[in-house]
């Protein structure tokens, strides 16, 4: 029994007991940024002197400011204020203050009290405006409150009585930017003692400043009222005759601003009538307005004389004679008042004073005119033109140019009469100015026909050095008309000239004679048998087709015969078949043209197109078809889009207007047919060891699909948010492809969890951007991922790519839906031609320029987007990024690049050629800029989280060039 219980307490004390320790919760990091208002005041509290508080705060003003830190630090800012004495660091605080205000996401309206009370405790004059500055931020980011605006408004009204102008100066501006009409203003001047003021409304109060003593405060006085216009406020008439007194102001700055305000009142009430001081006669106010402005244009300031030349082009409701007077530096007899006979011999009955009979005709009734008395408009106000023309600063000149520009557009007469003035501005010093002059003749171009002496000045600028004046020559050329067949064959000789001298301008010249021989064909008839050196009864000599100089004479004659049917009988047989050759190697020049015999009539029967409107609707008509594709079987299906894709580019080629709707409706049909044929059943069931080949295939798919892409978002212009959202979505198909097939033949899980990764954040993106075109996405692809996305973003990464896999290949074509208008961006190089045998030779180690001159169509940015890449044979890539400066602007949607690379190789045994391209440059940021959020009240990015990297590359988007070159050694 004793041993029994002796085994007993054994076992006791042996066993093994196993105690479960619940698990501990894990601890969590939590990261915070140290707070910015903690930050600040410890630096402020570290401050000895005002200077190291002064460092302190502009060293914080260079970093940017949380939104939910920003009371923080307004109060610590506040706080500081009240205590510091400096006025230079109250002055900063305040500039803080205002910049704080305007942070994104902050409502400034819970220190509005704080700024006023110190707005009221301040002496400091020059803290005093910038404290006024802040005021008017935080009221400009408060618009829906009426209450802090009536405040604000009030506190200045109350300090406009400050003797320090920049005081003033920010209360007119506030009141401008924040004044209202509705409720009427108590103007205190007294102080706020003072319980007795004007009731008045802002445009009263700020008026009573255009005679303040300082001419700043009479320019803020002035551009206050000129702001509560662009508020959409209309200014009261009587305060027209205290801006004309301020035409004649000493200070020109208030001047140029009373310039601007005359013109704002004489479009607001063009048909008052004012009277003309010392008579008792009226005009319109637009036309008093208009004397007055041109008055302006002899003024000493030529910043003066600028802004009135500029203000003269925009007033178009003038009278016709007080326009016609800006040309005549003599007072024409329309703007003098005449008496009437009965007056006149009331005045010679009241003198008393008879003839004598001594001098024949003494008592003839004459009009007495006194120089310094005109009725109608100021004597200095005659030939207002005239002076700016001839005015010794070139600006003045440009602005006085742009002005007759708009007032000949809008009036006919005056352009017949402006047109000596324009052609006599061709030979003006300054090329900005002679090039301005073109330009604006090219625009009245419509309204005048020139004389053979204009003609002649006209042509003399064609010996002008510069290439953008010669080639806009041309173009005024081109749309010019002129009155004799002389004119005709004086400008054919001349631009001859300009093709000898300059062989570059080659196709400037023939499009410019295109023009000239399809605007006179009826000129140009007498003159064919001269020009084509034709006889009656001999035969002449067949010129060589090689001379540009014939092909330009050529290009004249044909052109003018399109509308002329008897100049063909004027012809001789080489003639004809010198138009056949160019009409197959210069179409762009020559037109189809009916010649009699010889076979001929087949040359032209080719180009007989159908109209915009049939095309455009067949173009509809191909997307409606291709819409169905669902209902086929697959190869039907990718027939069906063969087809569709080869008629649309074939639409393209004969419908230039429709090119761009084509190309892009092909190029989206191609990415369908590519994604169709990537999506193959006999793909998705075979092992992937048994269908390499098929894999490889897909994934290059995959890749064009992303490439067609980007030059259907970025090649193309014209698109709506909702033809971007389709090409994204194609994209986000494309993606999910490739998603699929690293899936299938990469091994490890970790690129795979990347890449799921990746695309969530690709769905996550789309769904920001284009939320608003959702709804037009129904049953899509990228519709059902947004309903899978809660299970996407839990699953793991194969049950992910198995639903990725099951939904694309489920999913349908979306119908592509075209705007009004797409663009295609365009580029053709001029020069070099790529014809040349000769190569162009060099030393090896030296550079040796190539001449590029090129157009661009439809191009957006050009001096940031567009690159030229030479290509060598040995495979290596140059890409040059040309000079802004290179890049000319001649017409709306069209540049001209004119520039120079430079080409620099080893040495090479035999020419070889080199290719030469423009490319598009793009980077997929410029769409995620759109919905991008603004930067807060400090310009630096340090605080922002870095975006998404963009997507960047270049579109070939123009005819590669050949060029021949031979670096050779260099000798010893």
């Amino acid at each position: 029994m004793a041993a029994h219980l002796k085994k007993r307490v054994y076992e006791e004390f042996s066993r093994v007991v196993q105690i479960t320790h619940e698990e501990a919760p894990v601890k969590k990091l939590r990261l915070s940024k140290p707070s910015k208002s903690a930050a600040l005041h410890i630096d402020l509290c570290k401050a000895t002197n005002s200077t190291d508080a002064l460092q302190y705060l502009l060293h914080f003003a260079r970093k940017p400011v949380e939104v939910e830190s920003v009371e923080g630090v307004v109060r610590i800012l506040l706080e500081h204020y009240y205590k510091e004495t400096d006025n230079s660091v109250r002055l900063k605080i305040a500039s803080l203050l205002g910049l704080l205000s305007k942070t994104q996401g902050f409502s400034p309206d819970c220190i509005v009290d704080d700024a006023i009370n110190t707005l009221n405790n301040e002496k400091s004059h020059q803290v005093l405006a910038q404290l006024l500055d802040t005021l008017l931020v935080i009221g400009m980011q408060l618009p829906e409150s009426p209450t802090v605006r009536l405040r604000l408004i009030q506190m200045a009204c109350k300090h406009l009585s400050d003797t320090y102008f920049g005081v003033r100066n920010k209360c007119l501006k506030l009141l401008g930017c924040l004044g209202t009409v509705d409720a009427p203003l108590t103007k205190d001047n007294e102080g706020a003692g003072t319980s007795l003021g004007d009731v008045k409304d802002v445009q009263s109060i700020i008026s009573d400043y255009f005679g303040d003593q300082d001419p700043r405060v009479r320019t803020a006085a002035l551009k206050a009222m000129l702001q509560l216009h662009e508020r959409g406020m209309k200014i009261h008439e009587i305060i027209y005759d205290q801006a004309c007194r301020l035409l004649t102001d000493d200070y020109e700055q208030v001047r140029s601003a009373a310039v601007q305000m005359v013109w704002v009142l004489s479009q607001l009430y063009p048909e008052s009538i004012v009277p003309i001081p010392s008579s008792n006669e009226e005009i319109r106010l637009v036309d008093d307005a208009f004397g007055k402005i041109s008055h302006m244009v002899s003024d000493g300031s030529w910043m003066v004389r600028v802004q009135a030349a500029k203000t003269l082009g925009s007033m178009l409701q003038v009278s016709p004679h007080f326009l016609e007077q800006t040309l005549d530096k003599k007072l024409m007899s329309d703007l003098r008042r005449k008496r009437t006979a009965h007056e006149r011999a009331k005045e010679l009955f009241t003198s008393g004073e008879f003839s004598s009979g001594r001098k024949w005709a003494d008592d003839a009734p004459k009009e007495k005119l006194d120089r310094n008395t005109v009725y109608l408009i100021a004597s200095g106000a005659c030939g207002a033109f005239v002076h700016g023309l001839e005015d010794e600063m070139f600006e003045v000149r440009i602005a006085a140019v742009d002005a007759l520009s708009k007032l000949a557009r809008s009036s006919p007469s005056f352009a017949e009469k402006c047109l000596d003035f324009l052609v006599d501005m061709f030979n003006d010093e300054i090329e900005e100015v002679r090039l301005q002059s073109i330009h604006v003749l090219r625009e009245i171009s419509t309204h005048i026909t020139l004389r053979e002496d204009q003609l002649d000045t006209v042509l003399a600028v064609l010996e002008d050095s510069s290439r953008d004046i010669r080639e806009a020559l041309h173009e005024l050329i081109c749309y010019t008309n002129v009155s004799t067949k002389e004119c005709v064959q004086l400008a054919l000789l001349e631009l001859l000239k300009n093709l000898n001298k300059y062989p570059t301008d080659r196709n400037s010249v023939w499009k410019c004679l295109k023009f000239l021989g399809s605007r006179h064909p009826t000129l140009v008839l007498p003159l064919v048998p001269e020009l084509l050196s034709t006889h009656p009864y001999f035969d002449t000599p067949e010129p060589d087709m090689d001379d540009p100089a014939y092909i330009a004479v050529l290009v004249l004659v044909f052109n003018a015969a399109k509308s002329c049917p008897t100049m063909p009988a004027l012809f001789s047989d080489h003639t004809f078949r010198h138009y056949a050759y160019l009409r197959d190697s210069l179409s762009h020049l020559v037109p189809p043209l009916r010649l009699p015999g010889n076979g001929l009539d087949l040359v032209d029967s080719r180009c007989s197109l159908g109209s915009v409107e049939s095309a455009q609707l067949f173009l509809q008509q191909s997307l409606n078809r291709v819409s169905t594709i669902q209902n086929l079987e697959a190869p039907g299906a990718q027939d069906l889009l063969n087809f569709t894709i080869r008629d649309l580019q074939r639409l393209g080629e004969l419908q230039m207007e429709l090119a761009g709707a084509a190309d892009f409706c092909a190029t989206y049909l191609r990415c369908q047919l590519l994604l169709m044929k990537a999506l193959q059943e006999k793909l998705w069931n075979m092992a992937v060891p048994l269908c390499l080949k098929q894999n490889v295939t897909a994934t290059a798919a995959a890749q064009q699909i992303l490439e067609e892409t980007y030059k259907l978002e970025f090649l193309y212009g014209g698109l709506e948010s909702r033809q971007v959202a389709t090409i994204h979505h194609v994209r986000l198909q494309a993606k999910a492809l490739q998603l699929i097939l690293t899936a299938r033949t990469r091994q490890g899980l970790d690129p795979l969890i990347s890449s799921c990764e990746k695309f969530l954040q690709d769905i996550e993106s789309f769904q920001r951007l284009f939320v608003a075109e959702l709804p037009h996405l129904q049953g899509s692809f990228v519709d059902t991922l947004l309903e899978l996305m809660p299970r996407l973003s839990s699953c793991k990464p194969v049950e992910m790519v198995k639903i990725l896999q099951t939904t694309l290949r489920q999913s349908g074509m979306l119908q592509l839906r075209l705007p009004e208008q797409i663009h295609r961006a365009t580029a053709t190089i001029i020069e070099p031609t790529g014809e040349s045998d000769n190569p162009l030779r060099f030393t090896t180690g030296l550079v040796v320029a190539l001449d590029i001159d090129a157009t661009l169509e439809h191009v957006q940015d050009p001096q940031n987007t567009v690159k030229v890449q030479v290509l060598y044979p040995d495979g290596q890539s140059h890409v040059i990024h040309p000079k802004p400066g290179d890049f000319r602007k001649p017409a709306p949607d069209r540049y001209r690049l004119i520039t120079q690379v430079y080409l620099s190789h080893t040495a090479w045994t035999e020419p070889s050629q080199i290719e030469v391209r423009l490319l598009l440059a793009y980077s997929s940021s410029s769409t995620t800029s759109l919905s991008a959020p603004k930067l807060g009240w400090s310009d630096s990015v340090d605080g922002l989280q870095s975006p998404e990297a963009a997507v960047e590359g270049t579109i070939p988007f123009s005819k590669p060039v050949k060029v021949y070159i031979m670096p050779k050694p260099a000798r010893r």
